[in-house]
């Protein structure tokens, strides 16, 4: 082959590899387009870490076209040659269906290629699928295994994994330690993993498996919270509202519980809500704790709707409307909220944004009531009376009046107890202060009072 045709035919080499490449014209650049030029030379020549790396190229899109099936290719060619990185890569596009059609079973096939050569990334991500059961049977036993040999390797998200396992109780292969889930923590924590991070922080503000420490709490939190990590950001804020392991300053606390919140955090939405409520940290603007409730409530914040429902019913920062009011009411409610029980029950007894109807105002005064919530221990007792067509509903009022006025203070309830007294024949009377005084031995709680049937 004379040099023209050789030059020729290197032209149209060079030509094909340049394909996808995205160089300006520059001395850096250029000097970038021959490497990779190099790299394809060197990959289609058979070089497996090359093929790797192009592979990896294709994948990132780094100075080529980003193309997973291309990428998936050169993986596939270096895992054929045994190359450990390449196998869990190639495994890994399997497994979440990139480049390739999902494949848990391909997936494990190449994560089992890599981790017989000890390759920690694989070790973790089988372990993941004996975790998750995904096209292998669930086996946390196996799990475990796989994390604790990529954990010791200094795999970062599996030193998280296996700390986190240590904390909870429902996993075979570990029994709960918050030593050794401490340790783990820290080890990925000391690598920058924000997860570990805040579990980290989490286990030094509670005192768990370390000496509690609020300082220590603060840094780790701060280092994940500056990551983004949203749980950190509204915890450190925390600390800051409480003045705990930091000088209390509001400020500091909105600018942290704001950001966990704009990343659609419930309790950091709520609590934002609560300090535009009161003028803590921000200027005092009931429309801006309307909105911060309500992104809250929608996710089904308890405390957040029976706000929103307080906000509705007294037209604080939203246009006043009943209805909307015992709507968000019953949303708290119906989760056992006390209050929004009571002011459900409340808005059913005077027929306010709902019909009136005392039988529903008997059921959710009852429900608060339970929970020790007096007024509704007075309105039930009360209810009761004012409707009462035999002995027992009279006997239901006079232990729920005498609940509300010994256990809440209510001093009310004796004018009505003395007129219910009046009612009653000596026996009827000696029957119903029998059940008070059964009432009075358990301290006014858990009192047995018959249901309505």
């Amino acid at each position: 082959m004379n040099r023209l045709v050789i030059a020729i035919f290197m032209g149209l080499i060079v030509s094909y590899y340049s394909i996808g490449l995205r160089v300006a014209n520059s001395d850096e650049n250029i000097e970038y387009s021959e490497t990779l030029t190099r790299l394809f030379e060197s990959a289609e020549q058979g070089d497996a870490e090359a093929q790797f790396n192009l592979g990896l190229k294709y994948y990132d899109g780094d100075g080529i076209s980003e193309d997973y099936l291309e990428a998936a290719k050169w993986y596939r060619l270096a895992a054929e040659q045994g190359h450990a990185s390449a196998q869990s890569r190639l495994g890994r596009m399997y497994y979440i269906g990139v480049g390739v059609d999902r494949d848990y079973l391909e997936a494990a096939k190449w994560y089992r290629l890599a981790v017989e050569q000890g390759h920690a990334e694989a070790q973790f991500f089988l372990g993941w699928m004996y975790y998750d059961g995904d096209g292998i049977s669930k086996d946390y036993l196996e799990a475990v295994k796989w994390f604790r040999l990529a954990a010791e390797q200094g795999h970062a998200s599996a030193q998280f994994i296996l700390g986190w396992m240590y904390i909870r109780r429902y996993y075979e292969g570990v029994g709960q330690d918050y030593l050794e889930a401490a340790k783990w923590f820290r080890l990925a924590a000391e690598q920058g993993h924000a997860s570990a991070q805040y579990e980290l922080g989490w286990m030094y503000s509670d005192g768990n498996g370390v000496s509690q420490d609020y300082l220590e709490a603060a840094k780790w939190y701060r280092l994940a919270a500056e990551q983004g990590h949203a749980e950190a950001q509204f915890f450190l804020g925390l600390m800051y509202y409480n003045g705990e392991g930091v000088d209390q300053d509001y400020l500091i606390a909105a600018k942290w519980i704001r950001l966990a919140a704009e990343q659609g955090h419930v309790y950091a939405q709520f609590n934002l809500g609560l300090m535009y409520h009161f003028g803590q940290g921000v200027d005092q603007d009931h429309q801006e704790a309307a909105k911060w409730y309500r992104l809250a409530a929608e996710q089904g914040h308890a405390s957040a709707q029976f706000n929103l429902g307080l906000m509705f019913d007294k037209g604080e920062g939203v246009d006043q409307n009943q209805r909307e009011a015992a709507k968000w009411y019953r949303l708290a409610a119906e989760q056992g909220h006390a209050s929004a029980q009571f002011n459900l029950g409340l808005m059913f007894d005077k027929g306010e944004g709902v019909d009136q109807n005392q039988r529903e105002a008997a059921k959710w005064y009852r429900l608060a009531a339970e929970q020790g919530n007096t007024s509704a221990q007075f309105n039930l007792g009360l209810l009761y009376f004012v409707n009462y067509e035999s002995f027992e509903l009279l006997r239901r009022a006079y232990l729920w009046l005498s609940i509300a006025a010994h256990a809440g203070g209510i001093l009310e309830s004796f004018e009505w107890l003395h007129k219910i007294e009046g009612k009653l024949t000596e026996s009827q009377l000696e029957i119903v202060k029998k059940s008070v005084r059964e009432c009075e031995k358990l301290n006014w709680r858990g009192c047995e009072v018959p249901k309505l049937s």
